[in-house]
């Protein structure tokens, strides 16, 4: 048996609605949030599983509780897999940024992984951390299927990551919607992808309800 990296983004927020930055903002889930959670729990609670890492945000957290309480399984939390911090962009639309920061979006936009935005991380920190948690999975878990519900940013990062996919393009290549899942198993030869952004075991009223 090898060991599977099941990579879930959270459910539906009023940021994700909205399109403004949330990175260190901590909003709720939304109603549709909470049921884009449970039915992940609905369609995934017949897995095997071996441990739930969680990031420590409310709507990570909120998005792991139907599937941990279903198993039986206690998140693990780690600070690790926290969002990208966005500084003092935080709440701001892209376009008020553009407006009022330009030569810092600019910078971040061409090259994310070593520009910040203004007081926040670059995708290289990002990566740092997340792929720590990462890396502490893979040696406490030779085998099994272990959740990682997380973010938008991060998990896109720890995909190129492990995928070798330059992380200054984690934008560009990978999209992970709200409630998407995205499967890594680790063989013989390194990690593969094996699923990108799955939102299958959504009903469709929420499959419609991408976000940003």
């Amino acid at each position: 048996m090898t060991l599977n990296l099941y990579c879930l983004r959270h459910g539906e927020t009023t940021q994700s609605q909205t399109g403004g930055y949330c990175g260190a903002l901590d909003p709720e889930l939304t109603p549709a949030g909470l049921a884009m959670a449970k039915a992940f729990a609905d369609r995934y609670q017949s897995l095997p599983w071996t441990a739930v890492f969680c990031s420590p945000l409310r709507r990570a957290i909120a998005t792991a509780k139907p599937l941990g309480d279903a198993v039986a399984i206690a998140p693990i939390i780690r600070d690790g897999l926290a969002e990208i911090h966005f500084g003092d962009w935080e709440g701001r639309s892209p376009e008020s940024v553009r407006t009022e920061d330009r030569d810092a979006y600019d910078r971040w936009v061409a090259e994310p992984a070593w520009n910040a935005p203004t007081g926040g991380e670059t995708a290289v920190q990002v990566a740092d951390r997340a792929m720590a948690v990462v890396t502490e999975i893979q040696q406490t878990y030779e085998a099994g299927n272990v959740l990682v519900v997380s973010h938008k940013a991060t998990i896109r990062i720890v995909l190129c990551s492990l995928l070798g996919i330059d992380l200054g393009r984690y934008r560009d290549r990978l999209d992970t919607p709200v409630a998407s899942l995205s499967v890594v198993t680790f063989g013989r030869y390194g990690p593969m992808l094996l699923r990108s952004s799955d939102r299958n075991h959504l009903p469709s009223e929420l499959r419609d309800r991408k976000g940003t």
